[in-house]
């Protein structure tokens, strides 16, 4: 019996996945990676960046447009349909409030970060890791009895469809914005990397005392480390809910946005966002072929959607054992090309070449 072939559909899924697992595992790995922080609670920005989903466009789009906000226990009633007839015929509106609301997300994500590292960022690996894990516990329990929000509820808060002009070609649209945003972050990291911030962040991880002593704010840095990866991070949970169309605290737990995340750079490489990119996009197929053939592996003594959850173990445990630094283990990155460096090297040994003569003629 032959497989059937997986169509532009698959794909196009498969992208958005892979772009928004990009976006957090390229945050986490800024954290873990480069500067040694052990963040077990990714889900604390990316639930953030997604509730600011929830609650900000609907919201400022009845505003502008005067449409009535009809509340019965804060749920909102037949304001989503309405915004998004608009959005269908006036693609600049929502575009504009598509990248208003993730500057509002990584904003708030920002400012998350900073909470969870404001009283616990001066404390050791593991106090710190503890501390991190029970922030992320506790805004998926905030998230689910907050009863003046209804991202407690089964159906969760409606969010308008920013790519509604987009008719016929919907989801295309949405997956070129995802990788797009991801791109970016992408060459964002990598060039940040590459600075000398990169370099502090790096003797950071490997010793902190070292860095101290030679005049390094360890505490601050980290801190920073903390939010601006936090605000990224609450960028891919924004476009995970705008991908979805609505927002169900719930769905954000530490299995999905906190441990698949760690796999991901583990598998791929800390320290290294090539690796990271090619982690992403083994979970993500992993993950997507396994949903797409469920019925042809039927035959597995168990059910099919803990196949994914048993072969990325396995191949885990194999990383650990075989390749313990990932698939593209972390590579000494230089700052300036190699022909800079040669010309800076040529230039000073020219000048202090002159100046011992100069030193010899004047003797």
């Amino acid at each position: 019996m032959a497989l059937p072939i997986p169509g532009p559909v698959f794909w196009i899924d498969l992208f958005i996945s892979f772009g928004i697992y990009l976006i957090i595992s390229l945050s986490l790995n800024l954290e873990f990676g480069y500067a040694g922080i052990s963040n077990f609670g990714k889900v604390v920005a990316v639930a953030g960046g997604a509730f600011a989903v929830g609650f900000f466009p609907g919201r400022v789009a009845a505003l502008l447009l005067g449409i009535g906000l009809e509340y019965t226990g804060g749920n909102i009633y037949d304001i989503v349909p309405q915004i998004n007839n608009v959005f269908k015929v006036n693609p600049g509106m929502a575009l504009a409030l598509f990248f208003a609301t993730l500057a509002i997300a990584a904003l708030f994500g920002a400012v998350l970060g900073f909470v969870a590292s404001y009283p616990a960022i001066r404390l050791r690996e593991d106090y710190l890791a503890m501390i991190l894990i029970a922030m992320g516990e506790g805004i998926r329990i905030i998230g689910e009895n907050y009863q003046a929000y209804t991202i407690n509820s089964p159906s969760g808060e409606k969010v308008p469809d920013p790519f509604r002009w987009a008719v016929g070609f919907r989801y295309e649209a949405s997956a070129l914005f995802i990788l797009g945003i991801a791109l970016l972050v992408l060459l964002y990291l990598e060039f940040s990397v590459r600075t000398p911030l990169g370099r502090k962040l790096r003797a950071i991880r490997d010793n902190e005392n070292v860095a101290e002593s030679l005049g390094k704010d360890v505490t601050r840095t980290r801190m920073k480390t903390l939010i601006i990866a936090s605000g990224i991070a609450a960028i891919g949970g924004a476009l995970y809910a705008f991908n979805t169309g609505n927002v169900v605290a719930s769905g954000y737990t530490r299995a999905a946005w906190t441990f698949w995340p760690w796999l991901i750079v583990v598998i791929g490489g800390a320290a290294n966002n090539m690796g990271v990119m090619l982690g992403t996009f083994t979970y993500v197929a992993f993950k997507r072929f396994i949903s797409f053939y469920k019925e042809q592996l039927a035959f597995v003594p168990f059910e099919v959607i803990w196949l994914d959850y048993l072969l990325l173990g396995i191949i885990l445990i194999l990383i650990q054992i075989y390749k313990p630094g990932g698939i593209i283990p972390e590579k000494p990155t230089s700052t300036l090309s190699s022909k800079k460096l040669e010309e800076m090297v040529s230039s000073g040994r020219a000048v202090s070449s002159s100046k011992s003569k100069d030193s010899t003629s004047g003797g």
